[in-house]
């Protein structure tokens, strides 16, 4: 067995998006444009209505899937294939952008805190023109499993130690979990060896082979097929890993293809209504 180690560490940039939504963008900026097949990774967190309440209204994509993880408040998915679902407190929503898909995320309270992350993943060439598809997945759905020492990991995607999450994608399977812990845990957590893999600290910290990652830093991992974790404090943090595509990425803005024509394509067919056509 190969221990993974920490390869890089990258603190967030601030930034704006949606209607005026104020977040760290981790992955996606210039310290880490992406990490295949992950295209950008935002965690927001805050507890004034201004940050928020605006929201994120209707906007394109194409070519990649997109999961927002809710830790805490409410938030409402409408799109332009008929899906409707609100989130709240550990649930999630998974939408697979594909052929295209016009979507608006909007958060559903007017004060208190809103706090969650939205990852997006790359899809592969074969699968960019896919229909489009949305899955809304409530709280008790997820699992937890024990993986060490006063460490548990719920389960939102792919599987760990035999337990799976309910996201369910055919074409692009990453492993997605939110590890919480007590002070002095330590765990040995499987990773498949060649996936792409991070870990983000949301709360506290966390030592990965003696190097720490403090709260609020994201730490791209080298290869091996194994993490040993410890720390002397209770801390959060997601753990993401998946098959890396080895495909052109041309991006821009919320499309995402193999070649500039395919964009252009796509900007076309925004512009004449025929997105999801």
């Amino acid at each position: 067995m190969t221990n993974r180690t920490i390869k890089q560490l990258v603190s967030g940039m601030p930034t704006q998006d949606g209607a005026g939504v104020s977040l760290t963008r981790i992955i996606g900026q210039r310290a880490l444009p992406n990490l295949d097949p992950f295209l950008m990774l935002d965690f927001f967190g805050s507890d004034k209505p201004d940050e928020y309440i605006a929201g994120f209204p209707p906007h394109p994509h194409r070519g990649f899937q997109t999961v927002t993880y809710m830790l805490k408040g409410k938030m409402r998915h409408r799109d332009s294939v008929g899906n409707e679902g609100i989130i709240e407190d550990g649930g999630i929503q998974w939408m697979n952008a594909g052929k295209g898909i016009i979507h608006e995320e909007m958060p559903q309270q007017t004060d208190g805190l809103l706090k969650g992350f939205q990852l997006w993943v790359n899809l592969p060439a074969k699968d960019k023109m896919s229909a489009p598809g949305y899955q809304d997945i409530q709280p008790d759905e997820v699992k937890t499993v024990t993986v060490g020492q006063g460490m548990e990991a719920k389960v939102l995607a792919g599987t760990l130690k035999g337990v799976s999450g309910p996201v369910n994608t055919a074409r692009v399977k990453p492993l997605f979990t939110d590890l919480h812990w007590q002070a002095d845990a330590s765990a040995t957590i499987p990773v498949t060896a060649g996936h792409s893999a991070f870990i983000y600290c949301y709360e506290g910290s966390l030592d990965v082979s003696g190097e720490t990652i403090a709260c609020g830093k994201l730490a791209v991992l080298n290869d091996g097929d194994e993490l040993e974790v410890t720390s002397s404090e209770a801390g959060k943090a997601i753990l993401v890993a998946a098959a890396p595509i080895g495909e052109p990425v041309v991006q821009y803005g919320p499309f995402v293809m193999n070649t500039q024509a395919e964009i252009q394509q796509a900007i076309t067919d925004y512009q004449q209504g025929k997105l999801t056509a």
